[in-house]
């Protein structure tokens, strides 16, 4: 039996600007497993969430898919038409999008935008059915039965946050996408909240692809991540793996970057800016950044290799 439940294949997401063509995801390549939870993380405008939205079928003009495949098991999400990738959505594979104070409707209670779902896919639940199924919703949220009849404005930022995971596990989906759902939360609700998803995506067997920037939370939930930069995976690998041994210099340099008690006081960022997508550099884009940069890293671009099992990584150093 296939343990990979979504296989992503040299997908790419560009956008078509008056400037230019912005290549926001370029042939981004990763397998999720059964149960797996894996993290996509890099600085702000390296393609994650791009990634994420392109995986739900979501991606809005001036945003093209141009390319590559997403398998959901075995069907290709990008060949489905809008109707039938409707019907998979929150059914199969759903989102925790990242700001919950812009993705819950304002003026309608939370009990009927949880209904409004388990409608759109079955209308064959009767009204009791449904309150009964929104009550062990918010239930596994660890939200009050109350909160059902609040609206969205009622609610506090943490709350609104488990209203969107609520929402997001309502079908029973074998995937879950959280696009850096604790963003806006304080230290301690961001704890709390991740621990309910884990909680949650155990007791479903669902697999989970949690998008960020923050390396340590990043340690603390998924099994293996995916580095991103400028629209590419530069490294992939088991959590523990790559936090052990960084491979790319980004990734070095990412991890160089958490506080730690040995160098209290001492704050050690990444060197310059992330490139422009409508214009980056030639060769590897992490090439001016980059501390062990070679002559040729400015003219070839390096391709992501598995340098062992499980551990692929994009970089010139690693290349026989």
């Amino acid at each position: 039996m296939n343990s990979d439940i979504l296989r992503v294949q040299d997908l790419r997401v560009y956008y078509h600007t008056p400037a230019g063509i912005v290549r926001a995801a370029d042939g981004v390549s990763f397998l999720l497993k059964r149960g797996e939870r894996l993290g996509l993380v890099g600085e702000s405008g390296a393609g994650k969430t791009t990634t994420a939205l392109a995986v739900m079928r979501l991606i809005k003009p001036p945003g093209r898919v141009e390319g590559g495949r997403i398998l959901l098991g075995d069907q290709n999400l990008l060949n489905l038409s809008s109707e039938k990738m409707r019907k998979v959505r929150f059914a199969q594979i759903s989102l925790i999008p990242q700001g919950a104070m812009n993705s819950l409707n304002p003026v309608m209670r939370i009990q009927d935008q949880i209904t409004d779902i388990v409608k759109a896919h079955d209308g064959h639940f009767s009204k009791a059915q449904l309150q009964e199924r929104v009550c062990e919703l918010l239930k596994q949220v660890e939200l009050r039965q109350e909160t059902a009849s609040m609206y969205p404005h009622e609610l506090s930022g943490g709350m609104k946050q488990r209203v969107c995971v609520a929402m997001a596990i309502t079908l029973r989906p074998k995937v879950i996408i959280a696009d850096e759902p604790t963003s806006a939360l304080d230290v301690v609700v961001q704890r709390q909240v991740m621990e309910t998803l884990r909680k949650l995506q155990e007791d479903l067997e669902a697999s989970v692809i949690l998008v960020g920037h923050d390396m340590g939370l990043m340690a603390q939930f998924v099994d293996c991540v995916g580095v991103m930069y400028a629209g590419k995976l530069v490294e992939l690998g088991s959590v523990r793996e790559v936090f052990k041994e960084p491979l790319h210099p980004y990734t070095q340099l990412l991890i160089a970057s958490l506080p730690s008690l040995e160098t209290k006081g001492f704050f050690k960022g990444i060197p310059g800016l992330t490139p422009s997508l409508l214009n980056p550099p030639s060769g590897c884009a992490f090439h001016p950044r980059c501390p062990q940069g070679m002559d040729y890293c400015s003219s070839r671009v390096p391709s992501l290799k598995e340098v062992s099992p499980g551990r692929w990584v994009s970089c010139h150093l690693y290349e026989a």
